[in-house]
């Protein structure tokens, strides 16, 4: 475990909680046509292997947040082609597989300890917050829990309320119930409605109060640490289907961009209903974040059409001597 508290892995906490996934190797026996949203998954990171298991496993529509890379940016240059790659290559990539690509844009709470930087980062947000596919500020909020943070929070809450767009909150993960009950307040006192925000990273000791006070309630299922699945196989058990979400959050640590399925599964097997199994894995993303106005389930439900001798910009996710995948009665996107 990272010692420098400044600095810890993207999944340190104060107390790293192993949990004990009895999900079975079979698990896709249990999920056989259903359809998955995850509402927060970081693919830049991640493979077109994944994309492949993704898109098998029933995964119909992610959404990708802008978030912390794993060391600092050190100029607005990165930040620029960061999120331009979240609305173009990204975007584009994705579609190669048959998943519809959104995203999430702002500035991630590390980063936010950087004014200098955070205040240019600030005057370019609007313009990508305005871009086709973005439907929430975020991923935002905590992590060491600084005045900068907190500045830049209520600064970018403040951009969600004139454009209209859901907020995707980044709860801490030192001292997360202070951080999430702050997080909270701090939305409220700024007069957005509690069901336009999405408190993510939420764990036992959160979902009540998150619940109770009318926010979205987002799990990130983490191997050894957050969330389980089993653990959350017990949430739903206890509180139901309503305004919870289920997400993998997979990126460049260890991480399983197969989570929501594998979730799924385990509810399956424990009794909980097909019907709140496809609120807390589908609908309730949906539902939260197509309240930015630009998702349409149309536009996914029945599968993309895949082209993969399309390019973007001159490339394509083809290597030499490989065969595109070219779906009969392909639909070219430009």
């Amino acid at each position: 475990m990272c010692q420098n508290h400044k600095n810890p892995s993207h999944f340190e906490g104060t107390e790293i909680e192993k949990s004990v996934d009895l999900t079975p190797v079979n698990y896709q026996s249990y999920i056989q046509g259903m359809k998955f949203f995850d509402p927060h998954i970081h693919m830049t990171s991640r493979t077109t292997d994944d994309y492949e298991a993704l898109a098998d496993a029933g995964i119909v529509a992610i959404i990708e947040p802008a978030f912390w890379l794993g060391q600092p940016r050190t100029g607005l240059a990165s930040f620029k082609d960061y999120f331009s790659s979240l609305v173009g290559w990204e975007r584009f990539r994705s579609s190669q597989f048959g998943i519809k690509h959104y995203c999430t844009i702002g500035l991630n709470s590390r980063e936010a300890n950087n004014e200098a930087l955070a205040e240019e980062v600030m005057e370019i947000l609007p313009l990508y917050l305005q871009k086709e596919g973005v439907v929430g500020v975020g991923e935002i909020g905590f992590d060491d829990q600084t005045a900068l943070e907190e500045k830049y929070y209520r600064a970018q809450i403040e951009l969600a309320k004139e454009f209209e767009l859901p907020v995707q909150v980044h709860t801490p993960h030192r001292d997360k119930k202070k951080g999430t009950e702050r997080s909270m307040a701090i939305a409220l006192e700024h007069g957005i409605d509690p069901k336009m925000v999405i408190i993510d990273h939420n764990n036992e000791e959160t979902v009540k109060s998150v619940l109770d006070q009318g926010f979205y309630a987002a799990f990130t299922i983490y191997p050894f640490t957050k969330m389980g699945n089993e653990r959350m196989v017990e949430i739903v058990k206890q509180y139901g289907s309503e305004r919870i979400m289920v997400n993998s959050a997979a990126d460049w640590g260890i991480s399983d961009p197969m989570a929501i399925p594998k979730t799924a599964a385990l509810m399956k097997i424990h009794g909980i209903s097909e019907q709140d199994i496809q609120k807390v894995t589908y609908q309730n993303a949906l539902d939260a974040f197509a309240q930015s106005g630009q998702i349409k389930e149309a536009d996914f439900i029945d599968g993309l059409q895949i082209d993969q001798s399309q390019k973007f910009n001159g490339n394509t996710v083809l290597r030499g001597g490989q065969s595109p995948r070219i779906d009969k009665s392909s639909i070219f996107i430009r």
